[in-house]
This record gives C-alpha cells, structure tokens and sequence, in this order.
C-alpha cells in the first residue's frame, strides 16, 4: 500500500478476505470506510483500472447535471470547483462551535440550530468502551443533521476511539480527538460528530437494553400433559 498524490495505490501479492480498511480526507478529516478483497486473476481478466471514490453529494450534483444537460460533463480536478458536501459542512460547523474563536466561525447558509433532547439512550452509541456521553448540541442544513456528543473516558487508562464500533443509523461520524486520556486527565474529554438524514439523532439509535430483566418476574408457564383439554 502506498500513497503519493492524493492517490492510493493498493497491490495484493496473495488471496485476501474482505477486509475493511479505515481511510481519512486529510483536509476536511472526515472518515471513509472502503472493503477490499483480492483472488486470483482469471487468464482472460481484465486489466486492472484506477478507482476515483466520489462523495454521495458530489455524485449526485455531477448526476443531476448530467441528466439535464443530456451530455456528457467533464468533472474538475480542481478542489474548489466540487461542492462541499453537506456532511462536511455541517461537522466543520459544529467543531468550530466548540474548537474555534466565536469570531472565525463560518456561516453557512441554511443551517439553524435544533433542539437537543436531554434523555436521549446515549448508551447504545459505543456499548463496547467505558465512557460517558453527553448530547451538547445539534443543527440541521437541508435534509441533514450534525449532533454534538461530548465523550469522557470513565476508566484509568487510555483508549483509542474507533467509529466502527459506534452503534447506530449514522451516515457519517467524526471524533475530534482518535483517543481519551485516562479518567480525571485534561485530556479524558472529547467531542464526537454524528451525521443523520432525514431524521435528527433519535431515530438513529438503537433500542436501549434495560440492566433489569423483566421476563424473570413472569409466573412459570403451566406444563401441558398432552391429554384433551376440558372446555
């Protein structure tokens, strides 16, 4: 595996089972989660051809110009000529609220702040790490919401913060920090980012599993002897 260019250049010597393999934009740092497998070349297989990964909302536009247009269109390689994608926006709004002078926050227009419920079952989000959450704050921008959550680490060690292992209908997610200092450290504290469509965070998480099993109070079930019952 190689890098050079913006291009990522990726060779198997061997067979390889889906792998997932975790990629991150260096300029605006969000995540991109790409499956790879490899096999044996077959003796009439095609040669291999670069692979350009477009984000959804850039995809779109340059569909939607293309079926208006009735032609083809030519796309930029000129960064500032393709949109920035909604997700994009809207995390780099919500870090810079948190992160940044009030004064060099950027506008976006379109964007309005939403309600943040206060009970939401923040615990279902990373159910395999030790920490607390916290919902600080949410916006919204068309059809997409970016919801705040501040993370705090509750164990004496670090730990590192993996977006696979966040449980939920998120379409895209960002940490401010890839770690958390152990628990009572300056640095046991971050910020996560959850994008949703069509819907704010509360539709996007799973069912709560309550510590207290109900079904334990439910009377035996009476045994049937097989024979005919009396009506």
């Amino acid at each position: 595996m190689q890098s050079a260019g913006g291009a990522l250049y990726l060779q198997a010597s061997a067979p390889i089972e889906p792998t997932r393999l975790q990629l991150q934009d260096a300029i605006s740092g969000a995540l991109v989660l790409v499956d790879v497998t490899a096999e044996h070349a077959m003796a009439d297989a095609a040669p291999l051809e670069p692979i350009r990964i477009i984000d959804g909302e850039a995809a779109r536009a340059l569909t939607d110009r293309q079926l208006h247009a009735g032609a083809d269109v030519q796309v930029s390689d000129d960064p500032a000529a393709i949109p920035t994608p909604v997700s994009v926006v809207l995390t780099r709004y919500a870090a810079q609220s948190f992160y940044a002078p009030l004064r060099t926050l950027e506008p976006a227009s379109g964007l309005v702040r939403v309600a943040t419920p206060r009970n939401l079952p923040l615990d279902t989000v990373l159910p395999t790490l030790a920490v607390r959450l916290k919902a600080m704050a949410a916006w919204r921008l068309a059809d997409h919401w970016v919801t705040a959550l501040r993370i705090t680490n509750a164990e004496p060690q670090w730990i590192s913060l993996d977006p696979r292992a966040l449980q939920g209908d998120f379409l895209a997610a960002t940490f401010q920090h890839a770690d958390l200092g152990p628990a009572g450290d300056s640095t046991d504290t971050t910020m996560l980012y959850l994008i949703t469509r069509g819907h704010g965070l509360a539709e996007a998480l799973l069912p709560s599993i309550g510590s207290i099993d109900a079904s334990s109070n439910l009377p035996p079930a009476s045994i049937n002897d097989g024979g005919p019952r009396e009506e």
